[in-house]
């Protein structure tokens, strides 16, 4: 299966601002939230983890989060799990920084719309050089690379990248993951498995660059929850 990005698209629908402060249970779960995203290396928790952390059975936990989401206190992309993050202005996590987490949209959405963003993950500040984003993979194709399906991507944006280097390239309107390869004869996308063929870029063919992958975030931890 090929290592491409996610080609979902986020809903559009916004919680409502907060009309009133969270509840002591509210609280709760929001520390749950920081505390996880601090320790996990960014990653954000699923709404089983955090009833499984309070000792919440799953319904209560989906109406809490509900009621946050309305309240302006959290958002989460729906359908999606570990896209749960506090809404605070000066919500940190030390060592971290928040890099925003793209789909990939109809052909003429720009990538980079705000109404593309799904959620974002925390990385560390020295891993952050310039302006990133970060993409899901889905498929197997760049495994021996330590790029696995489901890893997220941390990406420089820019436009070039030199030979060898690991890309995330827009090849019409499919987002892929790729080696970049360059010879004075040759340009090709090349796989880490050798069970997938290099592709192999023509004239005619509509390439972009959209950044150089810096860093790849695993997300092996549970992921039962939607």
């Amino acid at each position: 299966m090929e290592s491409k990005t996610t080609m979902d698209t986020p809903n559009k629908r916004r919680g409502r601002p907060a009309t009133e402060g969270p509840t002591p249970t509210q609280l709760r779960i929001l520390a749950v939230i920081r505390e996880f995203i601090a320790t996990h290396g960014g990653i954000s928790p699923t709404l089983t983890e955090v009833g499984e952390a309070l000792d919440i059975k799953a319904p209560s936990v989906h109406e809490q989060v509900a009621s946050m989401i309305r309240k302006g206190l959290v958002r989460r992309a729906p359908g999606k799990a570990r896209t749960l993050t506090p809404v605070e202005e000066n919500f940190q996590v030390p060592g971290l920084v928040s890099v925003p987490v793209f789909g990939v949209v109809p052909a003429g959405v720009p990538v980079f719309a705000v109404e593309n963003r799904i959620g974002e993950i925390w990385v560390e500040e020295s891993v952050v050089r310039g302006s990133c984003f970060a993409l899901r993979v889905t498929g197997d194709s760049m495994v021996e690379a330590n790029i696995k399906d489901g890893d997220f991507v941390i990406v420089r944006r820019q436009p070039i990248a030199e030979n060898g280097e690991i890309v995330v390239a827009l090849l019409g309107d499919e987002a892929t993951v790729k080696r970049l390869f360059i010879s004075d004869t040759l340009l090709e996308l090349r796989p880490a498995n050798p069970a997938y063929r290099p592709i192999r870029i023509r004239q005619d063919d509509e390439l972009r660059i959209l950044g150089k992958v810096l860093a790849v975030r695993s997300t092996s931890l549970q992921e039962d929850d939607q």
